[in-house]
């Protein structure tokens, strides 16, 4: 279970471009996706008492997060961490709380403390990706661009097969403006994991902005071929192939016979 929180974003409107945790880029400054630790229903029987009472105190402070309950949401997230010290999603939470709260009080005492608990959650999982997304934010939201860049090129370095944070490092480049680089360390997510749906996504996005529509087409299909649930993917192939169409008649000369050209679905030109 998981709240979607906006993400703060810094051009006009775009697809979800990096799956579920990349939404509109019209909305607000602040970059949290709220994780409720939940087990395992088979696990849950034998769980540690700690375990099941954050994972209560996770799933009931998300629901109040998503009711705008802020400062409610807090307490819980912080008996959370009470109950289960070692909880990574638990300081992720309170840090992404902390963080939504210092932005809209204006507040840098909780921004400085929201930073803290961050690295807090790092610390219990080095690999935690909402984490290293909220913190990259929060270093832009409080004008470090240069760290929030080392700390996502750092995470690449130290996981040199992790697709997943070539993929945030490129949305941080995208964000800055600087496609280009961005497009790069897509290339490179899929050449690591070729079944991962968000980097397929994300590299479809760049490619349809860029013009390329398809190349664009082919990744948007990719990415539903390794998850067909993402109904936003589904509408800009449709969307695609209806431009690209429009496009190949408008190109034919009058009175010369169009050949029909064989169907995208059919199969894969490419596979980085």
């Amino acid at each position: 279970m998981a709240l979607q929180n906006l993400v703060r974003q810094r051009t006009s409107g775009s697809l979800n471009t990096f799956g579920s945790r990349w939404v509109n880029r019209a909305q607000i400054r602040a970059s949290f996706r709220i994780f409720v630790h939940v087990l395992p229903a088979t696990l849950l029987l034998t769980a540690a008492g700690c375990q099941w009472a954050a994972s209560g105190h996770n799933t009931t402070g998300t629901q109040l997060y998503e009711q705008g309950q802020y400062t409610s949401a807090l307490q819980r997230f912080q008996k959370v961490i009470a109950t289960d010290p070692q909880n990574a999603d638990g300081y992720y939470n309170l840090a992404a709380t902390t963080h939504r709260l210092g932005n809209q009080r204006g507040d840098q005492s909780m921004l400085t403390q929201a930073e803290s608990l961050y690295n807090q959650c790092l610390d219990h999982d080095p690999n935690h990706l909402e984490c290293h997304r909220g913190l990259a934010v929060l270093l832009v939201d409080t004008g470090r661009n240069d760290r929030a860049f080392a700390l996502m090129k750092n995470w690449a370095t130290q996981n040199p097969t992790s697709a997943e944070a070539r993929i945030e490092l490129a949305r941080l480049y995208e964000e800055a403006n600087d496609p280009d680089t961005a497009m790069k360390y897509l290339e490179d997510a899929v050449q690591k994991d070729a079944n991962n749906p968000r980097a397929w996504l994300a590299l479809a996005k760049l490619r349809q902005q860029s013009g390329d529509l398809p190349q664009a087409l082919q990744n948007y299909q990719q990415s539903l071929a390794i998850n067909p649930a993402q109904p936003m993917a589904a509408a800009e192939v449709a969307k695609l192939n209806h431009q690209i169409s429009g496009n190949a008649q408008s190109a034919t000369p009058p009175g010369q016979a169009q050949i029909a050209a064989p169907a995208y679905g059919g199969g894969f030109l490419n596979r980085y």
